[in-house]
């Protein structure tokens, strides 16, 4: 197996090359489908990469030229000198075909990508001792995720281009032209957040029955179901039944406890949930209950939906519920690894993770209640590996005459901008979290 020629085609690399060589519209075809590394040849690479230094600096490329760039480069007789840059445009009748060669150049660079993934995972089981397995299924995972995406592990870069890209950002930012971060549907959170931001992990903790699942799940409704933006939600807690009926009751406004009740669905509550329903049809949100779902379970979940439906948003209720199948050293250590992997897999597939976790007993010694980053449970990695945390606090929970109906979203920590807290109305009985009137004062209340 290994004595093997690794997939290439020189012909078409060749045919590559001498069609940019004729036509600088090939070239801005050809390097938008393959990539230097593309390349089996070594002098191929070199070739491609002075046609290419020359393009982006605007200047022309023809033979000549590229044959003076590879004498200043020190490279010229390394390719096989300016005799071989002419057999190369020989070789190939028109330029017209050259993205044609560059897709099956690209194609049998995949299949060398292929077989060095599939070699790297072999070393790897067989030096793996058995507590490593999942670490390799999960590598093994990711080198195929990475090829099927047609993701190059990226490299170290020079500040200018990075600083480049940013300003550029900016500049479509301005002109409107960049899609803000995946909604969460409240309009004062979304103002400072800008959305929940790709490569993000967004942690939303509260103690017990504070709504921390009503939150979460309220983030996915607005991205899915009022955004077409393809969401999961992972309900370690839950079942499907029981999101679902959240779900109707939040988006029809029909009581919780009357979905649980025949005889509180009247004819006309019947045809608004007929309605829903027929809306619901082809609705992006996904919803998975397995029992004891494991990290690699999640993770393998995640990359199939990221590749056959764009996913956008994930939700995972909540973290210390989730097992790793092996033994660790303590709780606190496994809490910590899930926390680092999540984050790991939101910038892996560049879509916000939100986790929802436990409050450890903290707020209930002080005496206004109020949650802290520090009362995060079993873990200070989370508080250390989130973007943004919100912790939920409701005064009513604990004092049925303080603020009754009414929510604080602390913003404990945000990596990317100022901490806030948002002041939303909490509806029990539909579960859900709306926003204030614009007029609201938060100190009325107290």
């Amino acid at each position: 197996m290994f004595d093997r020629v690794p997939p290439h085609d020189d012909d078409a690399e060749m045919a590559v090359l001498g069609g940019m060589l004729m036509s600088k519209d090939a070239i801005g075809e050809v390097s938008q489908t393959i990539d230097v590394t593309d390349f089996y040849q070594p002098k191929h690479q070199t070739i491609y990469t002075a046609i290419i230094d020359l393009f982006s600096a605007s200047q022309p490329v023809d033979v000549v030229l590229v044959a003076n760039q590879l004498l200043a480069d020190g490279n010229l007789e390394k390719v096989g000198g300016a005799d071989y840059l002419h057999s190369l445009v020989a070789s190939v009748p028109t330029a017209a075909n050259a993205m044609y060669y560059a897709e099956i150049v690209h194609q049998r660079a995949i299949l060398r990508n292929v077989i060095a993934a599939g070699t790297k995972i072999a070393q790897l089981g067989y030096s793996a001792e058995g507590s490593q397995a999942e670490d390799v299924v999960n590598l093994a995972q990711s080198e195929i995720y990475e090829m099927s995406m047609g993701k190059v592990r990226q490299d170290y870069t020079a500040i200018g281009p990075v600083v480049h890209d940013a300003l550029d950002q900016l500049d479509k930012l301005q002109q409107g032209l960049v899609n803000k971060g995946v909604p969460t549907g409240f309009r004062d959170i979304d103002d400072v957040t800008q959305g929940l931001q790709p490569g993000q992990m967004v942690v939303v903790a509260g103690r017990p029955a504070m709504g921390k699942s009503t939150l979460g799940i309220d983030f996915a409704r607005a991205a899915a179901l009022h955004h077409n933006m393809t969401s999961v939600v992972f309900s370690l807690e839950m079942s499907k039944v029981e999101l679902a009926q959240r779900i109707i009751s939040a988006e029809t406004n029909i009581p919780m406890a009357a979905l649980r009740r025949a005889d509180d669905i009247t004819p006309e509550r019947w045809n608004t949930l007929n309605q829903f329903w027929t809306k619901m049809q082809n609705a992006p949100l996904f919803i998975d209950d397995s029992p004891n779902m494991s990290l690699m379970e999640i993770r393998a979940k995640c990359r199939r939906l990221k590749q056959t439906n764009d996913l956008k948003l994930v939700v995972i209720d909540y973290l210390q519920l989730m097992t790793s199948g092996k033994a660790v050293e303590s709780r606190q250590q496994e809490v910590s690894e899930f926390s680092r992997a999540l984050k790991l897999l939101a910038k892996e597939l560049e879509v916000p993770v939100v986790a929802l976790s436990q409050l450890n007993r903290g707020p209930e010694m002080r005496n206004d209640k109020k949650p802290q980053l520090s009362d995060l449970r079993e873990s200070g990695s989370i508080e250390q590996d989130a973007d943004v945390v919100f912790l939920v606090h409701r005064p009513d929970f604990y004092d049925k005459e303080d603020r009754p109906g009414e929510a604080d979203i602390i913003m404990a920590k945000h990596r990317n901008g100022p901490t806030e807290t948002f002041h939303l109305a909490f509806l029990g009985a539909t579960s859900k979290f709306k926003d204030m009137p614009q007029d609201y004062n938060a100190n009325q209340g107290v």
